[in-house]
């Protein structure tokens, strides 16, 4: 057996692996998930002190949606304190100022404090904020939700078990119906919320905090050593860190939180991008950790495999690029790995369980899976590029996902000043989506049937990304020129 037929059956046994942990997590959540009433989330008759802390940069457009939205907490106003993180440099810092004099006039205790330095970015704006905290309890939510105003009587009630250090809700969705890329970017986070989180909380596995929508115990944090900025995901970093510590992180699926989806492929790449990279510097951070604490051998394999999940990217790449030679020396690799990959029906159970849950029809359910499918696989090149700079050791900044307030079809949001350039990762996507086409014809040519679903899902998944890409592109050129037509207009 040659060297690249090996590495290819490894790419494939580590793919086979991750597919097992999603089908395995499917099968816990479809446990519960379908009972008839869902157990619900008691409602506190206690209101210890929170604080509620906002990280907010350069959000003109969504800024005021969540400050009006956390001010509306039925919550006692002595015993809640509101602070407004702000880095930003633009005119959502006055934004954010004329907030906070209207809410204050309703005896609502809620602060801004701004930075001139990002040191941390969102772990430095949370540290700092935490030293003027006087809650019991903290409640963190990035610009783009609106937490309902029960949040906290819903949340709250779960610390009552004295090893709970971190409580978090599910995320809703706030425009998944504005576009097809945003209709699979909800599906993607149901798959999560809906089937993965309930499955590891039901199992008592490691689970993470998902950065946003949740409630720390502020003695936990102290604990596990507060929030850090030497990954990009410094809320998977604190949350397995605390769990280190012998705390517990609860998740509530049925309290939900709707936040805004990107509706800019370049955006959404830019948020995996990040979480991509800040899942893997993490492994990096805390693996040998979690393979030396005293935690159960089961609860630390499915560790291991859930800190590492974005591996999967590089792998699929990996099995794309060694297919063209597999394929032209008639390798028998092939045939073995055609086995492993039975259990790549993890992920697509995944999704269609929680589509199912939700009352989707089957020919929906059909439709928003392929999206879904080839959007991931279209991503493989973005977040590959992710993987490996963790790997490395490459250092970047924390990139924030722009938001628009975009929760209607018809919103324009192409001319606003947040909206990202074109991803230069475009072109490897438009080069990989040609090699994929190609070898879909040569596999049919040549006999090997058994890879044309697979070759057919590379094949669309990069040539729709990359036309997302594109066609985003020339339609913000088209709506900048007519914009400054405009201009000109009324300057005439």
């Amino acid at each position: 057996m040659t060297v690249l037929q090996l590495i290819y059956i490894i790419g494939a046994s580590l793919l086979a692996i991750y597919g097992l942990q999603a089908l395995l997590l499917t099968l816990i959540a479809r446990r519960t998930l379908f009972d008839a009433e869902p157990p619900s989330s008691p409602e506190t008759r206690d209101y210890p002190s929170v604080t509620v802390q906002l990280p907010v940069f350069n959000e003109r457009h969504v800024v005021r949606r969540l400050i009006d939205a956390v001010a509306a907490f039925d919550w006692p106003a002595d015993r809640l304190q509101i602070q407004i993180l702000d880095d930003s440099t633009d005119d959502t810092s006055q934004i954010i100022a004329n907030c906070i004099a209207f809410h204050r006039r309703s005896g609502i205790d809620i602060s801004q404090h701004h930075r001139t330095v990002r040191k941390g970015y969102k772990a430095g704006a949370l540290r700092e904020g935490l030293a003027h905290a006087r809650g019991e309890f903290i409640a963190i939510f990035d610009a783009d939700f609106v937490p309902p105003p029960d949040f906290l009587q819903r949340t709250i009630s779960p610390f009552e078990d004295p090893e709970v250090g971190c409580v978090q809700a599910r995320w809703g969705h706030l425009n998944a119906n504005v576009s097809r890329l945003t209709l699979a970017q909800s599906l993607g986070i149901d798959g999560h919320f809906v089937v993965e989180q309930r499955a590891r909380n039901e199992l008592g596995a490691l689970l993470n905090f998902n950065g946003t929508a949740g409630l720390w115990r502020r003695s936990c944090m102290d604990e596990a050593g507060g929030w850090q900025e030497d990954t990009l995901t410094e809320d998977l970093d604190l949350s397995y860190r605390a769990q280190l510590c012998g705390w517990r992180v609860a998740y509530l699926p049925d309290v939900i939180v709707p936040a805004e989806i990107p509706v800019s492929v370049d955006a959404f790449k830019r948020q995996q991008f990040r979480w991509a990279k800040g899942s893997m510097q993490t492994a990096k951070k805390l693996s040998i950790s979690v393979l030396g604490s005293g935690q159960p051998l089961w609860r630390k394999v499915l560790g291991i495999a859930h800190l590492t999940g974005y591996a999967v990217h590089p792998l699929m790449l990996l099995n794309l690029l060694f297919l063209l030679p597999m394929m032209s020396s008639f390798s028998p690799a092939l045939r073995i790995a055609s086995l492993f990959s039975l259990t790549a029906i993890g992920p697509p159970l995944m999704y269609w369980t929680a589509m199912q849950s939700q009352g989707v029809s089957v020919r929906q359910r059909i439709r928003r899976l392929f999206v879904l499918l080839g959007l991931g696989t279209g991503l493989s090149v973005n977040n590959s590029r992710a993987v490996f700079e963790a790997l490395l050791g490459v250092r970047s900044a924390f990139k924030r996902t722009p938001k628009f307030a975009v929760t209607r079809a018809n919103k324009d949001w192409h001319t606003s000043a947040y909206v990202l350039p074109s991803d230069p990762t475009v072109w490897a996507e438009l080069v990989l989506a040609a090699y994929a086409n190609a070898l879909l014809i040569y596999s049919l040519l040549n006999g090997f049937w058994w890879l044309f679903p697979w070759l057919s899902l590379y094949a669309g998944g990069y040539t729709y990304i990359s036309y997302l890409s594109i066609r985003q592109a020339w339609e913000r050129r088209g709506a900048l020129r007519h914009e400054l037509a405009a201009v000109r207009e009324a300057g005439d």
